[in-house]
């Protein structure tokens, strides 16, 4: 058998450079030198502006996310402090590039069809959990307005949103896998993403795999630099980046 192609799967780096150099080298320490990258670029994060501006010389493939479409939406109600600063930091052209990204990408491997987006298989906004039942899990693999009805549907679904990294095989082979954060890691806040191997373009059966990569980073320079920029909401990114709890809560719990 030929080589296996290996691609890095990069998802929810929101605006933490630190975390997103630090996974690049690991990468890049692999000899791995194809990134997709799942979205939310942006907010909750200091350095957005820098994450896009990396991603875009780095990554592929670049997939919309939720905050890559509501940041910079001019038609946008909900705005706060926070928002304006995330906003008020991207480059020029940067919101477009954003919005016009596409929702999901589709691909051979091994045999298998995959497809990547951010969140669900219909809405960049409609989050699917860990812990769904099996009408969710079967959602994830449809056909629908958002990822379009052309071709046919994926055996292997690959998304982000939740931060929430897992991977589960389900009735008929049907696999599902979260990325989790490289920004914004939940319960353990060490970054983390995927490498997924196999035969690129190839519809013939081969081996398969789906790594999960932890990449220790400094936390606290990045926290530093929220501070130096004067970012708002610095409490709820301190409680993220140090502890893994979303901002707002306050002690660690088994989350099922």
């Amino acid at each position: 058998m030929s080589r296996l192609d290996r691609i890095a799967l990069i998802s929810d780096v929101h605006g933490n450079l630190t975390a997103l150099e630090a996974v690049l080298r690991d990468i890049d320490d692999r000899g791995i030198d194809r990134i997709y990258n799942l979205g939310d670029f942006v907010g909750k994060g200091p350095r957005g502006r820098e994450v896009i501006d990396l991603c875009q010389e780095r990554c592929a493939v670049n997939i919309l996310g939720n905050w890559d479409d509501f940041l910079p939406d001019p038609d946008r109600t909900y705005d706060n402090e926070g928002m304006r600063w995330w906003l008020a930091q991207l480059g020029e052209g940067q919101g477009k590039w954003l919005r016009d990204l596409p929702f999901c990408h589709d691909f051979w491997l091994s045999g298998r069809r995959v497809r990547l987006f951010h969140a669900s298989a219909t809405s960049v906004h409609h989050r699917v959990r860990f812990d769904h039942d099996e009408a969710q899990f079967r959602g994830m693999f449809a056909n629908t307005p958002a990822t379009g009805f052309d071709g046919p549907e994926p055996t292997i679904v690959g998304y982000g949103d939740t931060h929430d990294p897992f991977h589960e095989v389900g009735p008929d082979g049907l696999t599902l896998f979260n990325t989790g954060s490289v920004g914004n890691a939940m319960d353990d806040p060490t970054p983390v993403y995927v490498i997924l191997e196999g035969v690129l373009d190839s519809r013939e059966p081969a081996s398969f795999s789906v790594q999960f990569v932890r990449v220790p980073c400094d936390q606290e320079a990045e926290l530093a630099e929220a501070a130096r920029l004067g970012m708002p909401e610095l409490d709820g990114y301190v409680s993220e980046l140090r502890h893994g709890l979303y901002r707002g809560a306050t002690t660690p719990h088994y989350h099922r």
